[in-house]
């Protein structure tokens, strides 16, 4: 018997597996499923193969569509600047842009055309495109191009950069869109591409940032860094004296308050060692000893602080003489002063019942406190803790509203931003949707009753949904989060208020409630009712208010990125993170326009609108405000549609490297002088100085006003001022500037006013002064009658005064 070789054997019966394999592979149908209840179809090997390869989706093709004419117009762009600029800079950067797009736009072309599908024309005009359509976002309507076409020099680099920043975030957005869209950019090659796009863009825009920055002639741009010795800028004010913070209030070892990251960097350094690279920087935060708000009694100042708070003696206009510090944590520490008590705001979860430094374990617990804290400083060099409040959500701000009236009563609103606390803690915390509970805790203010000879009774006696929808009593009837549509903010859901100013004298309130700027009825404290609300497209979080002395405007801040980002750089918008300017007509809210700190800020400088007060000067409305590392802003409102800045202070970022949540958390006018809290160097005390745009009279004027025996910022009062001859002097420099009284009408009265103070001095026989000065002020007051708006409004003013002088000289 023969048998044959191993090896040979073995391979025969491989080859008769492999022969049978392939007759059942060609046997075995390939079935395609169809849709629930279709049936399904068989199909051969090829298009198996073909389906596996279509990897790319509509969204894909979009996007390409849509991309091709929108690099065109970037084309179309720096093809404008070699005419046009005289900078290398601009030639540089518009041929980087020139090549990258024109090298992208090759590329879509290939693409589509390689998949069968239509290639667009590369013409945006021809896409029937204005500025706000969706899918090309962020281009230039065809009046700008215009505009740009027709700009020159400095006019010319500054307008191409503004609209080459947007242009190229509008890519960024339509790369987000792509890679947001279900089953899109699957294909490898094109999420490649878009990461490419990206990347670029991005480092395109920091690049167009900081030349955009540059090119700004303002002295506030590009300060030099430091803490004790950053740069500083000011224009008709003056820096009186600058306060570092009290021992017990900072953290010794890193005084700063830089990040971590930052820290290792620089202890490498001084070791002579290499820094670690960090892919990601600590996010900048609200550290234990930032300080915060400021309240003012007599010559009393309180600065409220994460940590506590501290009392400054500022008699006389002196430098401020810390009087004590109190140790008592829990944030945000805003203050308010009222007769010898002191309310303080208390939100976070770490804040105790005793003001202990341990902080409060698990989330239930007696210790725990949130609410607000009252203080007895009729002692001021030792406070003592006589009453709190416990609230659901803590207290963010507060303010006092009312009292005390006969009863012995303040009346307070409360305003919680944080968490609800677990209802186990506090009885009535309901965390839940008002959809699952209206008596939830959210979408509410509380109003709180302080009795002022018993504070240790305080309590709240109304928590009131001021959001509700009218019609449905739905608790959540403002704005619900979102955008308000291309190139828009997102704006913050409406479910509690950030701030809420009164204005007692008319009787209203002006609340800034995350998503809704609102105005508020107050003729029973307890009860506010919601008068008109708005929302605006460029506000991202509603932060505080301010209203004109005549109570006729108000100013909504808008603090978008929370006061820890940087929004004031050349790229950003200057109507985001700005102040919206209402009129209020006819119980409406109106809007007018914005204003924003025009200087360009550093990466490394958190800025946005945040807290100022009035500088009260007859006849106008100006507002001394604080932009964190935006500095001090003092700017005028009077004509609502038009706000111009009048004065400013600013210093350089903290650190040259890292982003320190630092600059002004508020500045206010007080006595004459402007008071600032810099959140980690301390406190600023400055002073305006007379200029084109602010007379010698209008500030001795604005330091007559008696602003009472407190002054709490969110409680306005409407103020007036004496019958003095230098207060008739600030309406004629007024009336002097708008060219509405001649030289020998200014010359007149002025001579007449010269002798009055003369006379007011010496106690002198007036003679016919006082007849004289009623001669004019009846001339000037027919002067009036012929007017409107701010003539009219400073030719009665003067009349006014005019007649008051002359009533003290008989």
């Amino acid at each position: 018997m023969h048998y044959l070789p191993t090896t040979l054997l073995r391979f025969f019966v491989l080859a008769l597996i492999s022969i049978c394999l392939a007759a059942a592979a060609v046997a075995a149908p390939i079935i395609q499923p169809g849709k629930p209840g279709e049936d399904s179809r068989e199909i051969s090997a090829e298009d198996a193969i073909k389906l596996a390869a279509v990897r790319y989706s509509a969204a894909d093709v979009q996007f390409m569509t849509d991309m091709i004419p929108h690099h065109q117009q970037a084309l179309d762009m720096t093809v404008l600047v070699a005419d046009r600029t005289a900078r290398n800079g601009m030639i540089e950067l518009a041929r980087r842009i020139e090549s990258s797009q024109k090298d992208e736009i090759a590329y879509m072309i290939e693409w589509l055309s390689a998949r069968g599908e239509p290639v667009p024309d590369r013409d945006w005009r021809a896409h029937g495109h204005h500025h706000h359509h969706h899918g090309m976002e962020g281009m230039a309507t065809e009046e700008q191009m215009e505009e740009l076409e027709a700009a020159s020099g400095d006019d010319f680099d500054t307008l191409f950069l503004e609209l080459m920043i947007e242009h190229h975030r509008g890519a960024l957005v339509m790369v987000e869109d792509l890679l947001d869209a279900r089953g899109a950019a699957q294909d490898p090659e094109v999420f490649e591409f878009a990461r490419d796009v990206k990347n670029d863009q991005d480092a395109e825009i920091d690049r167009m940032t900081v030349m955009l920055a540059s090119y700004s002639p303002d002295p506030r741009t590009g300060l030099a860094a430091g803490f004790r010795d950053a740069g500083e800028a000011i224009h008709n004010m003056e820096l009186l004296v600058s306060l570092p913070k009290p021992d017990g209030f900072f953290d010794p070892d890193n005084p700063a308050a830089l990040p971590t990251s930052r820290l290792r960097e620089l202890q490498a350094e001084d070791n002579g060692e290499e820094p670690e690279e960090d892919e990601a920087r600590d996010r900048p935060s609200l550290l234990d000893f930032a300080n915060t708000d400021m309240a003012f009694a007599d010559d009393l100042l309180a600065v409220g602080n994460y940590h506590g708070f501290k009392l400054y003696n500022i008699a006389e206009n002196r430098t401020p003489e810390l009087v004590s510090g109190v140790v008592c944590p829990g944030g945000q520490g805003d203050v308010s002063i009222v007769g010898d008590l002191l309310i303080m705001s208390v939100e976070q979860f770490r804040g105790r019942t005793d003001c202990g430094l341990l902080g409060v374990a698990g989330k239930v617990s007696d210790d725990r406190f949130r609410g607000l804290r009252i203080f007895d400083i009729s002692d001021p060099a030792r406070p003592k803790q006589v009453g709190q409040v416990q609230t659901c959500r803590g207290s963010h701000t507060h303010t006092v509203v009312a009292g005390p009236g006969e009863d012995g009563k303040l009346i307070v609103y409360n305003s919680g931003t944080a968490p609800v606390r677990e209802e186990e803690e506090m009885d009535g915390c309901i965390d839940e949707d008002p959809w699952r509970d209206d008596q939830t805790a959210l979408f509410r203010i509380d109003v709180i009753e302080i009795p002022v000879d018993r504070p240790e009774d305080s309590r709240i006696v109304h928590s009131p949904a001021v959001f509700a929808d009218p019609d449905t009593g739905i608790l959540a009837g403002l704005w619900e989060r979102g955008d308000h549509g291309p190139d828009t903010q997102t704006s913050a859901e409406t479910n509690h208020c950030h701030d809420i100013t009164v204005f007692p004298d008319k009787q209203i309130a002006a609340g800034a409630c995350s998503g809704n700027g609102i105005l508020f009825d107050i003729s029973d404290p307890v009860n506010p009712e919601r008068i008109h609300e708005v929302v605006d497209p460029s506000f991202a979080y509603w932060h505080s208010a301010t209203f004109s002395n005549d109570g006729r405007k108000v100013i909504f801040t808008d603090e978008w990125g929370g006061g820890t980002r940087p929004r004031c750089r050349a790229s950003d918008p200057l109507t985001w993170g700005a102040n919206a300017i209402y009129e209020i007509v006819d119980n409406e809210l109106v809007f007018r326009s914005y204003y924003k700190m025009p200087a360009p800020q550093t990466e490394q400088e958190n800025c946005v609108a945040h807290n100022g007060s009035l500088l009260p000067v007859p006849g106008r409305d100006i507002m001394v405000q604080a932009w964190y590392q935006g500095g001090i802003s003092v700017f005028d409102f009077t004509d609502a549609s038009s706000p111009k800045e009048i004065a400013f202070f600013d210093r350089g970022p903290i650190d040259e490297e890292a982003l320190v949540t630092g600059g002004y958390w508020s500045a206010y006018w007080y006595r004459g002088r402007v008071y600032g809290t810099e959140i980690v160097r301390g406190l600023d005390v400055l002073e305006l100085l007379p200029s084109d745009y602010l007379s010698a009279n209008e500030l001795a004027a604005a330091r007559l006003v008696d602003q009472g025996d407190a002054f709490n910022p969110q409680q306005q009062d409407q103020v007036s001022w004496p019958a003095e001859p230098v207060v008739a002097r600030a309406w004629l420099d007024q009336l002097e500037r708008g060219k509405r009284l001649d030289e020998t009408e200014l010359a007149a009265i002025r001579e007449l006013l010269r002798t009055a103070d003369h006379v007011l001095a010496n106690g002198e026989p007036a003679g016919e002064l006082p007849e004289q000065l009623r001669a004019w002020s009846a001339r000037v007051a027919e002067q009036a009658r012929d007017h409107e708006g701010q003539t009219r409004h400073r030719l009665a003013g003067l009349s006014g005064t005019l007649e008051g002088v002359a009533g003290r000289l008989n």
